[in-house]
């Protein structure tokens, strides 16, 4: 049985000149992931007509469905729905589902009057199928043409949501037969993709065909993810569960978790399993930590709150860091961060901290303590321990490892004690 294959198409010069980040596609890919649809390519393309139509052309050859976001405003640069009324031999027509929604919005949501550019977006091509859109003005279309399904939907991420969720993916799950696509994904930390791979080298060579390994290396971290696809659910699970144990046991030594979730997730669930809690002192990252580990639903649970001492006044005076050590020593060094984590557990008297404090770049570095040098402390109040690192990176990306590293090392420690 063949497998169903999609194209997705984000439009607007504001994406090639990389002043609005694509996150549609990637978003779009995973939800069509997970029915079981095949995401073959993800094209960003401009505001203009040929290109639309050139490459409308080009995706119909490889894919039975394709998506487009973008294009569908009220003004001018908002070209899409127009080349789509021409490229599928249609004219314009005033959908009264859609002018319902629009005068709603205004009238009783915005509550301000009603321009004709505005009521424009209650116009659609009469050869289309229109999505009604709950969360704006824009309606999504459907189009066939041969063996295609072709659908134009906002490029507003909040509202393209909306549409996918609540029709896109039931008409897919309606009209094609899909596989099931299985992925098992575990965390690694402690070791480079390189080294992983030859640890691994002589499994790797014996999976199966339908069975295919991936690398997913990020702030100093390596997932690793076995993906196969069948239309026999629990054939394809029994498969890779097998040879998804078999990997687990060759990195078992540098195994965070055998799920496909961020670090931070599995602190907080380690922290909550024990009905324990912990605050952050942080320096150089400028509360990054704190971030990484209140995006996580129910932090509350177990999270108190940072110290950010960015200063030595603050490092003195809130976390009770001596003078001394900071004149002697500096503000990066093993002894500051000791002395952070202990003034940070008498002020929040959490069960677990972390202190932090480096030099991010890009500039601030001396010749014994160059940029991207790091000192970390994680600990309770009867023990802790102390970490350096080196990094090389921007000063983005070192506040981002640095994070990451951070939580692993409070992680070891927890589980160590």
């Amino acid at each position: 049985m063949k497998n169903v294959n999609a194209s997705i198409i984000t439009i607007g010069d504001e994406l090639l000149i990389g002043q609005v980040i694509d996150t549609n596609s990637a978003w779009i890919a995973q939800q069509l992931n997970k029915i079981g649809v095949a995401v073959k390519r993800r094209i960003a393309v401009g505001d203009s007509a040929v290109d639309i139509v050139d490459i409308l052309d080009e995706e119909s050859k490889y894919s039975d469905i394709i998506l487009m976001t973008g294009g569908l405003g009220p003004t001018s640069d908002d070209i899409t729905k127009n080349v789509l009324c021409n490229y599928f031999g249609g004219k314009m027509v005033v959908n009264e589902g859609a002018l319902k929604n629009v005068k709603y919005l205004f009238e009783q949501v915005f509550k301000r009057p009603i321009s004709e550019v505005n009521l424009r977006q209650a116009e659609v091509p009469d050869v289309c199928e229109v999505i009604q859109n709950k969360r704006g003005s824009a309606p999504g279309m459907i189009f066939n043409k041969g063996r295609v399904i072709y659908i134009s939907m906002p490029g507003v991420p909040y509202e393209m949501k909306g549409i996918m969720e609540e029709a896109v993916i039931p008409l897919l799950k309606e009209k094609f037969k899909l596989p099931v696509i299985v992925h098992r994904t575990m965390l690694t930390a402690g070791i480079g993709e390189s080294a992983l791979a030859e640890i691994i080298k002589d499994f790797e060579d014996e999976l199966p065909a339908e069975i295919k390994l991936a690398y997913l290396p990020t702030y100093g971290m390596v997932r690793l993810r076995l993906s196969t696809s069948g239309f026999d659910k629990n054939a394809v699970e029994e498969n890779i569960d097998k040879y998804f144990n078999d990997l687990k046991l060759l990195a078992k030594d540098y195994l965070v978790t055998d799920l496909d979730e961020p670090m931070q997730v599995v602190v907080g669930k380690l922290l909550k399993e024990k009905n324990k809690t912990v605050s952050t002192a942080e320096s150089c990252t400028g509360g990054y930590v704190a971030h990484l580990i209140t995006s996580v639903a129910g932090s509350s649970k177990y999270y108190e709150g940072s110290i950010v001492s960015y200063s030595y006044n603050v490092k003195e005076s809130v976390l009770g860091v001596h003078g001394d050590t900071l004149n002697t020593l500096g503000a990066v060094s093993e002894q500051t961060v000791v002395e952070m984590l202990k003034g940070l557990l008498g002020k929040l008297n959490t069960d677990y901290g972390v202190a932090i404090s480096g030099i991010m770049g890009p500039d601030g570095g001396t010749e014994d303590k160059p940029v991207g040098t790091v000192w970390m402390a994680v600990g309770n109040k009867e023990d802790y321990q102390t970490q350096k690192i080196n990094l090389r990176f921007s000063r983005e990306r070192n506040i981002e490892v640095t994070g990451m590293m951070a939580l692993n090392f409070l992680r070891k420690f927890i589980l160590a004690n």
